[in-house]
């Protein structure tokens, strides 16, 4: 991003308690250089003379500040991927693995954002949506990470007919199936047994939970496949969860369909900051000698 940011919307997690110091210094950052904020309507006092950010009019900002956890930055990476616009995320929560900032760091890291010297690390998206059996598509969503198609309540086994572009897969017996992007790759597919993938891969990871079988291992498949999961078992409904956030019932003879979504999202990310030094930090990717370095 090589030209000043016009205007900022915020979106946080008021859970934490570090929120409040986070939005002030976003808040006087703005008001300091001439810049419009626009910020989640609970996060602020009623008399806070500051904009509320219409969930409808995201697309009017020019760069999207995430305060809290990967949850938030993944909650606030939905709203935008459509409109294209750059996700910066501030941690302050625990691990942090796809945001860019401390929250000390936020007034440095804007300036950054304004004089261009930041990267802008695109990942791939999924389009996600549930299908009747006649076809009809009730309802889509945006997934950054991964959606999972698993039950709930019992933990009994389901089956579930996978297949790509139109071929069949094969059948899984399994407590589940995630698939995710290569940025989902190292979230609930990793603790399933799934492979790190980095996220200049272009692919979805099909990675089944407990499966019954040993021959049914994880798989990557090419992004431009349409990955379809189909329910078999009988009189068994399915939960689907986007990005561990928002979920919709299936029920036999419904169908999952996943493929890439036509926009990437864009990931704020400063020089420095890559996806194996993120990785050796947050995941304590290495051995023993590595992470006492």
């Amino acid at each position: 991003m090589s030209v000043a940011p016009r205007r900022i919307g915020v979106v946080g997690h008021p859970r934490y308690a570090a929120l409040h110091d986070a939005l002030e210094s976003a808040i006087a950052f703005a008001a300091a250089h001439g810049i419009e904020i626009a910020v989640q309507p609970d996060l602020l006092a009623p008399d806070s003379g500051v904009s509320p950010l219409d969930p409808d009019q995201v697309g009017d900002v020019d760069l999207l500040l995430t305060l809290g956890g990967d949850g938030t930055l993944l909650r606030g990476a939905r709203m935008v991927a459509p409109h294209g616009v750059p996700v910066l995320g501030v941690n302050l929560g625990h691990l942090g693995f796809l945001t860019a900032l401390a929250p000390a760091d936020i007034e440095r890291g804007l300036e950054a954002v304004r004089d261009g010297e930041i990267v802008l690390d695109e990942r791939m998206v999924l389009t996600v949506h549930a299908e009747a059996a006649d076809g009809t598509v009730r309802g889509s969503s945006l997934a950054l990470n991964d959606a999972v198609l698993h039950r709930g309540g019992v933990a009994r086994m389901i089956r579930m007919a996978v297949s790509a572009h139109g071929e069949e897969v094969g059948t899984y017996s399994a407590d589940g199936i995630i698939l995710a992007t290569p940025t989902g790759s190292t979230a609930y597919s990793l603790s399933a047994g799934g492979p790190i993938v980095t996220p200049t891969v272009d692919c979805i990871v099909a990675t089944p939970i407990c499966p019954h079988t040993l021959a049914v291992r994880p798989l990557i498949l090419s992004a431009a496949e349409r990955v379809t999961v189909e329910v078999l078992s009988p009189s068994e409904e399915l939960i689907l969860t986007i990005d561990g956030q928002e979920s919709a019932s299936l029920v036999p003879g419904d169908r999952l369909v996943v493929e890439r979504a036509p926009l990437p999202l864009r990931l704020v990310r400063f020089p420095g900051q890559t996806f194996f030094s993120t990785l050796r930090r947050k995941l304590r990717w290495g051995d023993l000698e590595e992470r006492e370095r």
